[in-house]
């Protein structure tokens, strides 16, 4: 008997949606005040009379409201917006002021994932005139800045939250390195640098820990980042993946003096290669990769040797400047493969990187670091959704630094 009934009443349904759309085009059902807002108008008021009932204890005009005390007052226009257009509705009032309407309540505005949508956009990198303007091209919604500054300040108490989290005790791996991003300062335009710290965690999963926004990169602050570290339950790092930033190593140390120090060979490379001509870069980037991907340390330094005897008549700062790191550039050839290839490299935050600078360079300049912070947070929320997955290989990368770093790693 239900499943007739039910069946009963998808008829019914079906029959009435198809008398009101019938003869109706696309824009007259999904458009800007067509058949769509003003079946959803209804509903809202509806519902809204129904809570107002249930509040007073009778329906409209029965007996038992009649000098009974609190009576229905009217309605108030109000205004709504939600994912799809705006519109004006009509809610319900009463004579004592004491109706709190839970379908539409007071002071509310957007309804239906409105706020979400909003956050969405941002999150993708556009700007609040953008958003404006897309939500105003496609739905049909006037939309002020200010509104959507206030959605998208609600993320900042998240944003604190999750700084502020506590961490883990051991992280095998952590990748530390910065990007940066223009931020207006009284009255000028000045870069700022944005901290990164992403882990490795024992289950082989990237978690990033943070992101700190400072006026410059600077060893100063990184050793505040550490300290950061360490007052959230960071007790060990096994190795500290890190850019050639002068004296990163000493601040490593004096806060985790155990962790080894790997530098990144991209950002190496990557510096070597700014003093090489366009057309030269490819065969140089090939030799500097025979000396990283050498089996051994043995067979690394002669690949240096080779590179040096080759380019350094014509670019002697590259050899220097790989001779000048080669105790925190080579630790890596200590492993097996499986473990330098996620230690010589920052691929992990490099990718990260390469993300939270797609949706910070369309924008120019910041108006505050609060601003830096919650895009890139948005951004770093939507990024960690694909980290699924552990890294390649990781069961035996574990094991093996489970006896490197011999009772270190928690069992």
């Amino acid at each position: 008997m239900a499943g007739k009934k039910k069946d009963a009443t998808e008829r019914e349904v079906n029959e009435l949606l198809d008398s009101l759309i019938e003869g109706r085009s696309p824009e007259e059902i999904m458009g800007g005040g067509g058949l769509l807002d003003a079946l959803t108008k209804r509903v809202m008021e509806r519902v809204l009379e129904g809570e107002l009932t249930d509040h007073l204890g009778y329906e409209k005009h029965a007996r038992e409201g009649r000098n009974g005390g609190n009576s229905r007052n009217g309605r108030t226009r109000k205004r709504v917006k939600t994912d799809t257009s705006e519109f004006e509705i009509e809610v319900p009032r009463d004579r004592d002021s004491t109706f709190d309407p839970q379908f539409v309540r007071k002071g509310q505005r957007r309804l239906g994932g409105f706020d979400e949508k909003v956050i969405a956009l941002y999150a993708r990198g556009m700007t609040t005139r953008e958003i404006q303007g897309h939500l105003k091209e496609l739905y049909k919604v006037e939309v002020s800045p200010s509104l959507i500054s206030a959605v998208t300040d609600a993320v900042l108490d998240d944003a604190k939250a999750w700084q502020g989290r506590p961490l883990d005790a051991v992280y095998p791996i952590v990748y530390l390195d910065a990007i940066h991003v223009k931020v207006r300062s009284r009255g000028h335009v000045q870069t700022h640098a944005v901290y990164l710290a992403l882990a490795l965690n024992l289950e082989g999963n990237k978690e990033l820990l943070g992101l700190w926004v400072g006026e410059a990169e600077g060893t100063k602050f990184w050793l505040s980042v550490l300290t950061e570290l360490r007052n959230r339950g960071v007790e060990d790092i096994l190795i500290a993946s890190i850019d050639g930033l002068k004296g990163f190593p000493e601040a490593i140390e004096s806060v985790f003096p155990k962790t080894q120090v790997q530098l990144c060979v991209v950002h190496l490379v990557r510096g070597s290669l700014r003093f090489v001509a366009w057309k030269e870069r490819k065969a140089v980037a090939r030799d500097l990769r025979a000396i990283y991907r050498a089996p051994s340390l043995e067979a690394a330094e002669t690949a240096l040797e080779t590179f040096s005897e080759r380019w350094d008549e014509r670019f002697p700062v590259i050899s220097r400047k790989w001779r000048a790191n080669w105790a925190n550039l080579t630790p890596f050839f200590d492993y097996p493969p499986e473990i330098r290839k996620v230690m010589y490299t920052t691929n992990a935050i490099e990718a990260l990187n390469a993300q939270l600078t797609k949706v910070t360079r369309k924008r120019g300049a910041f108006p505050t670091p609060e601003a830096v912070r919650k895009v890139l947070y948005l951004a770093i929320d939507k990024a960690s959704q694909r980290w699924t997955r552990p890294v390649q290989d990781w069961t035996a990368a574990l094991n093996h630094l489970s006896i490197v770093f011999e009772g270190r790693v928690p069992v």
